[in-house]
């Protein structure tokens, strides 16, 4: 199993917090990845990354589809590789209708169809094997809709990127990691559980199965975001822990369409999910925080002493023996946090 770690910036001025990223480099981390809401992109902090690092790779987790054209992903993902020396990674994925429409003010349309079309956009542009050319239902290469002016001819890269670059989804839900399985290389899911890993690799197996490539989880990166609060008093970490988890589970989205929610409800705490939505959407912050389970902390983050965060490390290793994670990606990890992770597992 690999070591990865989130790196969240939120505008310092500087640039990223570098101590960490060095440190994951030192210990022998395999990649930093950077995401976006509506605030900071993801892109600019991984080229700081990159720039200042030597070996470690760094990826988006994610760049949101909506946000760029499929053409401008592929240009941003040569650019870096070329700059990098091949130590970029594309993570990709839809975000949610409040984020797609509210901010972009772009339709959210059918997230999945989207993700195929973009998926198979990018890696056309990559492999160079003729100019562009796509007729889908969300994007049309040329474009020759309303407003056209019939000008738009196929054009291949002028750059001869790698062909091969691992491109990532962010996906959770039965639907989009079966969508993964199908057409990425890897998934980043949220809130997984080592003891429940088949609600991950399940649906990506249906999809590699319905690609017909006869690939295997040995073939895939399941790379899981892991929430980390190292500290002598465990309770004081979970606690750390559930202002997040209350936002996502109860905000993250409207009553109806709320994913975060619905994979909470998927992994057997349905009124726990409940209870945390109606008091978030009720403006009761305090009551959604508290009703957040201790056992739900438990099983999906990284929480407690170091002895302990070690000893449930263990149950992370034994779901990547059989295939069911490639790579554990650590959020908010102290740099004496990641040291104690690389002991008990690199």
């Amino acid at each position: 199993m690999r070591l990865g770690i989130l790196l969240r910036y939120k505008g310092e001025a500087g640039g990223p917090r570098m101590d960490e990223v060095l440190e994951a480099e030192r210990l022998g981390y395999s990649a930093v990845w950077t995401g976006e809401a509506y605030g900071t992109d993801a892109v600019t902090p991984i080229a700081w990354v990159l720039a200042r690092t030597t070996r470690i790779k760094a990826g988006t987790g994610i760049m949101q589809m909506s946000a760029r054209t499929p053409a401008c992903a592929a240009m941003t993902a040569a650019t870096l590789q070329a700059m990098s020396g091949n130590r970029f990674l594309m993570g990709i994925g839809p975000s949610g209708p409040q984020v797609i429409e509210g901010w972009h003010g772009m339709p959210y349309g059918k997230p999945l169809t989207r993700t195929r079309e973009y998926v198979a956009i990018v890696r056309k542009i990559l492999a160079r094997e003729a100019p562009l050319e796509h007729q889908g239902e969300h994007y049309q290469i040329p474009y020759k809709g309303p407003g056209a002016t019939g000008l738009g001819k196929p054009l291949k890269s002028i750059l001869h990127p790698d062909p091969n670059l691992k491109i990532y989804t962010a996906a959770f839900s039965p639907a989009g990691l079966r969508t993964a399985g199908e057409v990425a290389d890897g998934v980043q899911p949220i809130f997984m559980s080592p003891e429940q890993a088949s609600l991950v690799t399940g649906p990506v197996l249906e999809g590699m199965a319905a690609a017909g490539k006869g690939r295997s989880l040995a073939d895939f990166d399941v790379a899981p975001f892991v929430r980390v609060a190292m500290g002598p008093d465990l309770q004081a970490c979970r606690d750390a822990i559930k202002p997040e988890m209350a936002l996502y589970i109860g905000g993250m989205g409207a009553r109806t369409k709320n994913f975060y929610n619905d994979q909470m409800r998927r992994m057997g705490y349905e009124e726990a999910a409940a209870r945390i939505q109606d008091a978030f959407l009720g403006g009761r912050r305090e009551e959604a925080m508290a009703a957040v389970p201790d056992a739900f902390i438990d099983e999906t983050a990284l929480v407690g002493p170091p002895e302990r965060i070690k000893e449930r490390l263990q149950a992370w290793k034994a779901a990547a023996r059989d295939g069911s994670i490639g790579t554990m990606l650590l959020g908010g990890a102290t740099t004496e946090a990641l040291r104690v992770a690389a002991e008990a597992v690199l």
